[in-house]
């Protein structure tokens, strides 16, 4: 049998398949919504803002989820970064990925039960789970609920309806992203069948 660790229990995976699909349903129903014309459009105006809106609102409470399973179980030590040192090791972990992969070098971060992610890794997912998912989340009810936002003094929506798109276009490009480096794992496919059966298999 071959080295692995149980990282996913069954609700980080439930957490990350309901966030993966209403990911690609925000990405899908955005771009129809930000580019649709009178002579083209993905799908149709009025539809694409119910699904959009819908869509958001169950990943909002699915990062719930996310957060309070992080803080009330041992799976959110994985995200924590510590600044002493922190530059140098993601400097050794761009140098690894930009020449050392290419060249058959150890990982200079392996993963083991104590590591999930390595430096660069871990900054990216705090960067985009604590920072990015949280302001995405703002900006999209300032736009569900303008009236409410009003009633407080916010009565131009412009600047959260520009940061809502920018945080729509960076976090789309981190998907990609993401999935590319899924690949590189024990096996092409081996990060992927991690999140179906629970088990990370190590190099």
């Amino acid at each position: 049998m071959k080295d692995r660790i149980y990282f996913y229990p069954i609700w980080v995976r439930s957490w990350h398949a309901i966030n993966a699909l209403m990911f690609l349903v925000l990405i899908f129903t955005g771009f129809s919504i930000q580019y649709a014309t009178t002579s083209v459009s993905w799908i149709r105006f009025d539809r694409a803002v119910v699904v959009h809106d819908i869509a958001g609102l169950i990943l909002t409470f699915n990062y719930l989820i996310f957060l309070f399973g992080n803080i009330l179980s041992d799976n959110g030590r994985f995200y924590r970064f510590t600044l002493k040192g922190g530059l140098n090791r993601l400097i050794q972990q761009f140098h690894f990925y930009t020449m050392g992969i290419f060249k058959g070098a150890p990982y200079p971060f392996p993963i083991n039960k104590y590591r999930k992610f390595n430096p660069l890794q871990k900054l990216t997912y705090l960067l985009s789970m604590y920072l990015g998912i949280p302001l995405m989340i703002i900006t999209g009810l300032t736009l569900y609920f303008p009236a409410v936002f009003n009633l407080i003094g916010l009565t131009s929506l412009v600047i959260s309806d520009l940061i809502h798109i920018l945080l729509g276009y960076f976090l789309s490009i981190f998907m990609v992203i993401h999935v590319y480096f899924c690949t590189i794992g024990h096996t092409v496919t081996s990060n992927f069948k991690s999140m179906l059966n629970g088990w990370h298999e190590l190099h």
